[in-house]
């Protein structure tokens, strides 16, 4: 995955009252995380900040104002209605260091014929992978499953480099026979009346 470069700029005004402004400014108050350092409040642009969140766990290198950190967002705060940016929190990392990230799981094929259904157990599988090298996401086949199959997360053919943070045992996946419907009954015919 490739580094996404974002400018940031050191902030020392904290509370609602700095966020607003920050946030009027076409901004976003973040913090950095890790390594046993003391956080760093910086302000990031909003636009440029959204765009590189569209990547699941992406690589982002925070740049200015004596701030050069690698790192990935861990927990992206959002306005409840509209959904735009409010706070990220950012985890700094370096290269060769291990993380625990949540990949998206993609399926690629066709379940076997009859009407059954996919059930999605968990949307995410949690692994923990090379910061520089996480996965985008990890994707399973589901080619000819019939209904009462289970996928297991070790059954998840995992990218080089990731191994799971989960049990191997945990389901992920699974398939379920379509219920089928009840007819509904007809409307008795009424009489005429006379």
């Amino acid at each position: 995955m490739a580094e996404i470069k974002l400018a940031a700029e050191a902030r020392n005004d904290f509370g609602k009252g700095a966020a607003r402004r920050l946030r009027r400014e076409a901004k976003i108050p973040a913090v950095i995380y890790g390594h046993g350092a003391e956080p760093k409040h910086v302000a990031v642009d909003s636009h440029a900040l959204m765009m590189a969140l569209k990547t699941p766990n992406a690589l982002i290198r925070l740049e200015g104002e004596g701030t050069d950190e690698l790192v990935i967002p861990k927990a992206v705060q959002r306005e409840a209605i509209r959904r735009f940016l409010v706070h990220v929190d950012f985890l700094a990392v370096k290269k060769g260091e291990k993380v625990s990230v949540e990949l998206p799981l993609q399926t690629e094929g066709e379940l076997a014929p009859g009407g059954n259904l996919l059930e999605h157990l968990l949307n995410t599988l949690p692994v923990e992978a090379e910061a520089t090298h996480i996965p985008e996401s990890v994707t399973v086949s589901i080619a000819g499953l019939d209904a009462g199959h289970t996928v297991l997360a070790k059954d998840i053919e995992l990218p080089a480099g990731a191994s799971l943070t989960v049990e191997g045992d945990t389901p992920v996946l699974q398939v379920v026979a379509a219920q089928a419907e009840a007819p509904a009954e007809a409307p008795e015919a009424e009489g005429a009346e006379g």
